[in-house]
């Protein structure tokens, strides 16, 4: 039915009476069934046991790239994946690829409550959070999305929508304690897309933003042997931030899989048992590499991200607020240990990237005035507001505003020997980060623009944009230190630099 109204054309999309009156479980259940119908029928979709895909993707690096809103570094996979849909078995395997970077691969297994991860063939243990996408995989996936649904003792339909320009059936449940909608092309009956809500404590990034709504988009339908319709791709976005994208390019369905494929081994399911902490649980430091004084009461603490301790004549300063809000109750409580009874005045954060604000919140809990970045403002506030219901940390719990100190130019901090001065690094790559120097001890820590390996500094453009802006800003620098590298000479930079501005030999 179209309606002429000032002008405009608009299109309802009206229901059967049938449908209309009935009550919203009920028009769940029927929108449901013709999905079901709709992708092959019951016993088509029950009878599929097995999924056996190669795909191309990619994903957007959305908690390490130049800018929070984009555009983003994208890493380039090719995945193999394996569903075991009858024994709520899944293994993938993911080669991956950033640019300037060594192509790595990821092998992931879970089965029977258990999770085996290695890296390179460097094989490890599980986390929790593999179990979590397992399930997520397997129950909310294509093959199964829409009898969870069916099963949901709470399932009702809600009000249709239009996505895509094209009216949808939408229907909701509770899965697992996360509430769960499904949108049904009210033309085709096939879903396009299911959204949950869930929290992810055992996941490094997405721990960060606290309560996470996911959408999931299938698209580009595909007719399979024994009458089955299967999405080939599907777009993942995370709190409305594109997170990937996987396009099918060979699947088999039924096909048998190897006997092996999901082997995990006693002793490793009994290390898995152990392995249940969650991001917040992590201990602080690296066993095998004690806090080192860089200077008299300048104390830099390695971890898999550092932090660094300065005691000032009035309170200690925090450099870094990492990982997440247990982290930084860790690197407080070592500050208390310390210095028993000296307050701390202050936290400085230098970058952007989640895994180095993470902390944030649990400074803002207790009053401690944050100095930061004027450009990461924005995405500060996003942490220090995002909702935790689903595994509140000390924020949650407690609400204050953050008293954040904006750095928008030079910022001094603190009297004395241990006197801070902070600077906007300001580069191209490295524009959302600060340095933090020490004049007396003409020590600079660089904040994270660029890493250390066997073969030298990456990126070059970085360690470039750092060296620039201790010349900018006419410092005497001695000693750099970082996110991830310890008291190095600065004398290493130039040379560094000038390797990379060399010429390559004739050639080459």
């Amino acid at each position: 039915m179209k309606l002429r109204t000032f002008g405009l054309v608009v299109t309802l999309a009206i229901m059967p009476c049938g449908i209309a009156a009935q009550a919203p479980s009920a028009r769940a259940q029927q929108y449901l069934t013709e999905a079901v119908q709709q992708m092959g029928g019951e016993a088509a979709l029950r009878g599929l046991k097995t999924v056996r895909f190669e795909a191309l993707g990619h994903r957007e690096l959305l908690e390490q790239s130049e800018r929070p809103e984009g555009p983003y570094i994208v890493e380039y996979d090719r995945v193999t994946e394996l569903r075991d849909l009858e024994h709520g078995r899944w293994k993938q395997v993911s080669v991956n690829h950033v640019a300037f970077q060594p192509e790595f691969t990821t092998t992931t297994v879970t089965a029977d409550g258990a999770a085996r991860y290695s890296f390179d063939n460097n094989a490890g243990l599980g986390s929790p959070h593999d179990l979590q996408s397992s399930a997520e995989t397997l129950e909310l996936g294509p093959e199964r999305l829409l009898f969870t649904a069916l099963a949901a003792p709470d399932l009702r339909a809600e009000d249709d929508t239009v996505l895509q320009s094209v009216p949808h059936h939408v229907v909701a449940f509770t899965w697992r304690n996360h509430p769960v909608r499904v949108f049904l092309n009210a033309n085709t009956a096939l879903p396009t897309a299911v959204e949950w809500k869930s929290a992810y404590p055992y996941n490094l990034f997405w721990s960060t933003w606290g309560d996470v709504t996911t959408r999931l988009y299938y698209s580009f339908w595909w007719l399979c042997p024994g009458g089955i319709h299967y999405p080939l791709q599907w777009d993942t976005v995370r709190n409305n931030l594109p997170d990937r994208v996987l396009t099918i390019t060979d699947i088999a369905v039924n096909a048998g899989l190897p006997a092996d494929a999901f082997t995990i081994s006693a002793d490793e399911k009994a290390a898995f048992e152990k392995r249940q902490g969650t991001v917040d649980d992590r201990k602080l430091g690296i066993p095998n590499q004690p806090a080192v004084d860089v200077a008299k009461d300048i104390v830099h603490i390695p971890g898999s991200w550092n932090t660094t301790l300065v005691r000032q004549s009035d309170g200690i300063v925090v450099v870094e607020a990492p990982i997440s809000s247990g982290y930084s109750a860790k690197v407080l409580a070592e500050a208390e240990r310390r210095w028993p009874g000296v307050p701390v005045k202050a936290a400085i954060t230098t970058s952007d990237s989640w895994p180095h604000l993470a902390g944030v919140r649990e400074y803002v809990a207790r009053g401690i005035p944050v100095y930061a970045l004027d450009l990461n403002i924005p995405i500060l506030t996003r942490l220090v507001t995002a909702p935790r219901t689903m595994f509140p940390d000390a924020l949650e719990k407690n609400p204050r505003k953050p008293d954040f100190r904006i750095v928008s130019g030079k910022t001094l901090l603190g009297t004395g020997a241990n006197r801070i001065e902070i600077y906007p690094l300001r580069g191209e790559t490295s524009e959302r980060q600060m340095m933090v120097y020490f004049p007396e001890h003409k020590l600079l820590y660089g904040s994270d623009p660029f890493q250390q390996d066997e073969h030298g500094y990456f990126y070059p453009q970085t360690v470039w944009e750092l060296v620039h802006a201790v010349e900018r800003e006419h410092l005497a620098v001695d000693t750099f230190f970082m996110m991830h590298i310890g008291p190095t000479p600065f004398s290493d930079l130039p040379k560094a630099i000038e390797t990379a501005e060399k010429p390559p030999a004739a050639g080459k």
